[in-house]
């Protein structure tokens, strides 16, 4: 629960500053919290305290003559701080010249007269009056975590992403939304950039996903040295494992890089799932299997990259970034796939800067009423698509075929073609991206005239192909020409011998790969069905498999 709203008095006189806070927690106190201090620089430090914890001041009540620094200095000073909160100045009749000049110096709300007796008359009237009107002007306190960073930042959109698909509540704020909070902070700089302040005051200055995993109470270290099986990658194959194998009494721990549900989890809708009529978000599936998944008793660890696996005797050893090390009987690879990267002039220097590999939901909101490009032609390019379409004023779909019907699902192409916000451009592509410090203008070509045009443009969406996560592993795993890992059949020559350096008699079972005791499943495999519903089967699947592994190894 959000905490009360402050009502802060600063006095030097403890006799008044006393005597001021019994009365405000008389009338005000089921309501505010009422906070004392006694000169001007304390009451700064508490502000700074307060504003970077993400609470809510409604009333500065400061005494003028103070040592050091007058109350109107404080209020002066405070406005950077807490800006909506109301000021008031408490006088001697001596200064009330003073005070009236302070009316349009530093933007005070009202000036009260020592002594106030009786309260009922001379001092709750007035705060009663200001206080309604901060009340009905402020909007309701945040209670999570502050995001802090330029909108066109590689760095901060890396933090949205990691924030909003690991489900933490967050807001963003930048420029003059964000400054209240960068200023009491301390994070005058924006070489600061971007920063997390959470929600009891911690700050994190360009923190790595790591270290915001760790601080928001997520796993990133594996708590034993030893699981019956290691899953690495949390997509929808990764925790279709993870399930399996943790109801069946297999010790699992589930390794993910930055959030569960994989490329599935930023879909913003998925219609043709098996059970769910009306469809489902990426997100909202990936969080159900992730609940699902540890209340079978997996542990789950987050922003946490393996490195490198070997043999380890009988099992296999995983090697994190961290320099830490598990050792599991077997292991399911389920790495999923990351976005081919644009082939156009600028595409990398715009990265995170109006160019972005995948959609997740949080994106939309951001688009409301600009035009959104969006390249590909496949489920993922559809989908994002039509959510976007939800919030920009126009669509368009850049398709580099003759038709999206080759490679999208029929009930997509309908709902497109129907929609009017949506233009589809077939035989485009994207030549080249060019701004300043983010996108403007994109130069595109059509095939089949031959022509180029430059469009004003702010944000480019891109889905147009896959690429396996496979470069770490080492030369034992065998991989196709595209580096899809090889498993099972794949694995054996013309004759249904396997590679010369298998070292068991028996074949690879389906979906083991070229090191026994090594299973995948899911879109890094070679040849797999490229579906969410597929990927959740060979989960399965492979856990099946694992039993019969470690029945042999037994």
């Amino acid at each position: 629960m959000p905490a009360r709203p402050v009502l802060l008095t600063v006095d030097d006189d403890r006799t008044v500053s006393r005597a001021v806070a019994r009365d405000l927690r008389r009338h005000y106190g089921d309501r505010y919290r009422v906070v004392r201090a006694e000169s001007g620089a304390d009451a700064l430090a508490v502000l700074r305290e307060l504003t970077a914890r993400g609470e809510l001041t409604a009333l500065l009540l400061a005494d003028h003559r103070m040592p050091g620094m007058t109350g109107v200095e404080f209020l002066e000073q405070a406005m950077d701080l807490t800006p909506r909160a109301k000021r008031v100045l408490l006088t001697a009749y001596a200064d009330t010249d003073a005070a009236i000049r302070a009316i349009n110096d530093v933007d005070l709300d009202h000036y009260l007269l020592k002594p106030w007796d009786p309260p009922e008359e001379l001092l709750y009237p007035v705060l009663d009056e200001l206080l309604e009107d901060w009340a009905r002007t402020t909007p309701a306190p945040f209670d999570g975590l502050t995001l802090l960073g330029h909108q066109w930042s590689p760095e901060t959109q890396e933090l949205k992403e990691f924030l909003a698909r690991n489900q933490v509540p967050y807001r963003h704020l930048q420029g003059e939304s964000g400054a209240a909070i960068r200023t009491a902070a301390g994070l005058d700089d924006d070489a600061a950039l971007p920063a997390t302040v959470f929600p009891d005051g911690t700050v994190l200055s360009r923190p790595s996903l790591r270290d915001v995993a760790t601080r928001c109470g997520l796993a990133t270290t594996a708590g034993s040295p030893f699981y019956d099986v290691v899953v690495v990658g949390a997509g929808p194959a990764g925790l279709g494992s993870a399930v399996y194998a943790a109801s069946e009494g297999l010790r699992t721990l589930l390794v993910e890089r930055t959030a569960t549900g994989g490329q599935a989890g930023q879909s913003s809708r998925i219609e043709n799932y098996l059970g769910f009529p009306h469809g489902v978000s990426g997100a909202e599936l990936a969080q159900r299997a992730r609940d699902q998944a540890v209340r079978f008793g997996v542990e789950v660890l987050t922003a946490s990259e393996v490195t490198a696996i070997t043999p380890n005797g009988d099992g296999r050893a995983l090697s994190f970034a961290d320099g830490s090390q598990v050792t599991a009987h077997a292991v399911v690879l389920a790495t999923g796939v990351t976005w081919t990267r644009l082939p156009a002039r600028g595409a990398e220097e715009f990265a995170g800067r109006g160019v972005y590999y995948g959609a997740a939901a949080h994106e939309a909101a951001d688009c409301s009423g600009e035009e959104v490009y969006v390249v590909g032609a496949a489920n993922s390019a559809g989908q994002a698509a039509l959510h976007f379409a939800k919030f920009a004023s126009r669509v368009v779909l850049l398709c580099r075929g003759t038709d999206i019907r080759a490679s999208m699902s029929e009930y997509l192409v309908a709902r497109i073609l129907a929609n009017s916000a949506i233009e589809v451009l077939t035989c485009t592509q994207v030549l080249a991206i060019e701004g300043d410090d983010h996108v403007e203008r994109l130069v595109l070509s059509n095939a089949a005239t031959g022509q180029t045009t430059t469009v004003p443009a702010s944000r480019l969406f891109v889905f147009i192909g896959a690429q396996p996560p496979t470069a770490w592993l080492g030369d034992a795993f065998a991989r196709d020409a595209r580096g899809f890992l090889q498993t099972g059949p794949s694995l054996l020559d013309a004759e249904g011998r396997p590679p010369r350096d298998w070292p068991l008699s028996r074949a690879p079972y389906h979906l083991e790969c070229s090191v026994p005791g090594v299973f995948v499943a899911g879109d890094v495999r070679a040849e797999s069905v490229k579906r969410v519903a597929s990927a959740v089967g060979e989960g399965a699947m492979a856990v099946t498999l694992v039993h019969r592994y470690l029945e042999a190894i037994g």
